[in-house]
């Protein structure tokens, strides 16, 4: 389709393109483009926060609909209007943390047509002088701050959309707590408007106030010697976790990570998580994972909810219950770790059962008694059984001598 076409098409909203999502920015109604500001006139339906609805101004003829909470409860009011004008009033690029994911979810896009403005990451880059590329980017609106963690490496240049207008003040103390004190934190509020500011300071001597609801944070990360810096490379160090000794240790943590061989948007189920440690390091391999953990034990449940927290990872799921019982009703898993549980007959099969064609079962123990489980899993279903064992210089008096952790028995198999 020819542009000449395209802005026709957009213009008089054909039938096949009756929803039309338009990206408004802070200059309102001046920043629209006509064949925008036409489809709003136009629209029997305009759908939008209210803070997008009275930036439309009084472009809007037909009726109004402000988001409501959920605000996927418009949905079934814009699928009413099917075939007739409708438009979806939405901040920057919709399909860039904005609502064009979810409408998307029920509406075809060949009904829709997407007229986007610049996103509040573009914006804050082009104040900046950054280079999107070389950027991490993050949204903390409706989301836990700590997400925000695996992002903080030496030298990082991070955006953020913030929740409000305390984010930038408490991501200032998450730096300070992470030895990050010196790091620069930019807040970039109501940008391409009359209200436009843009203020900086040091997250140690953060004292910005009064900080509008709508902004953006940029971060340059300074990391001191000592700063809480998680590494990219599978095999955290074993005292970043809190644990009971219940914990996968660094050299097989790193083994088992490579043998669960993550794939972009894969769902890990972690059977016995103990301290979350696997779940937690699978989640930190790629924003898309996706990890639940099954612990019996409400303690344990409780502080590999912490871990997952402060290591960056707050979408961990965690399940309390006892398995295989506690997996009934969950989404079929990718990947399957059983790190605990092997006592009960039924958790390997329900695993291996439950997990997807192609997936892959990785199950370590350190008892005889579990061993020949696995043992038994492998004869039935192949695979490959592994022995992994790491041995530590320890002083002895005034000498060092190597001391051998106990052996770890490893079954990994791929499901037909």
């Amino acid at each position: 389709m020819t542009n000449e076409a395209m802005t026709s098409e957009a213009a008089n909203c054909t039938p096949a393109r009756w929803l039309s999502i338009i990206g408004i920015g802070e200059d309102g109604v001046a920043g629209l483009s006509p064949v925008a500001q036409r489809l709003i006139s136009a629209a029997e339906l305009v759908v939008g926060g209210k803070r997008h609805l009275e930036l439309a101004g009084d472009l809007i003829r037909g009726h109004r609909l402000a988001w409501p909470s959920p605000i996927a409860g418009a949905l079934p009011r814009i699928q009413e209007h099917r075939g007739r004008p409708v438009v979806v009033l939405a901040s920057g690029d919709p399909f860039h943390y904005g609502v064009g994911a979810m409408l998307m979810g029920s509406i075809p896009a060949a009904e829709m047509l997407c007229l986007p403005q610049p996103s509040a990451f573009s914006l804050a880059a082009a104040r900046l002088g950054w280079s999107l590329q070389e950027v991490a980017i993050v949204s903390l609106h409706g989301r836990a701050l700590e997400g925000i963690v695996r992002h903080l490496q030496p030298g990082a240049r991070i955006l953020a959309l913030a929740w409000d207008g305390e984010t930038a003040a408490k991501l200032a103390s998450l730096l300070v707590a992470r030895g990050m004190g010196q790091s620069k934190i930019t807040v970039l509020e109501n940008m391409a408007g009359s209200r436009e500011r843009v203020r900086a300071a040091t997250a140690s001597a953060f004292d910005l106030s009064d900080v509008a609801p709508l902004n953006t944070i940029a971060v340059e990360v300074v990391a001191s010697p000592e700063a809480a810096v998680l590494p990219l490379a599978p095999g955290l160090d074993d005292a970043l976790f809190e644990n009971d000794g219940q914990l996968t240790k660094r050299e097989v943590r790193a083994v088992t990570l490579s043998a669960l061989a993550p794939q972009q948007g894969e769902l890990l189920w972690d059977v016995g998580l103990g301290a979350g440690s696997i779940a937690i390091e699978w989640l930190l391999r790629h924003p898309s994972l996706r990890a639940i953990g099954f612990e019996e034990r409400p303690e344990r449940a409780a502080r590999a909810a912490r871990n997952a927290a402060t290591l960056g990872t707050p979408d961990l799921q965690v399940v309390q219950g006892r398995a295989p019982d506690a997996f009934a009703n969950l989404p079929r898993p990718d990947a399957v770790f059983i790190g605990g549980g092997l006592s009960d007959p039924g958790v390997l099969e329900a695993a291996w059962s439950a997990l997807k064609p192609g997936g892959r079962l990785v199950a370590n123990t350190v008892s005889i008694e579990s061993e020949a489980r696995l043992i038994e899993g492998f004869q039935r279903h192949g695979g490959e059984l592994v022995r992994l064992q790491a041995s530590k210089a320890h002083k002895i008096g005034t000498v060092f001598a190597w001391r051998s952790a106990t052996p770890v028995t490893q079954w990994r198999a791929r499901k037909p």
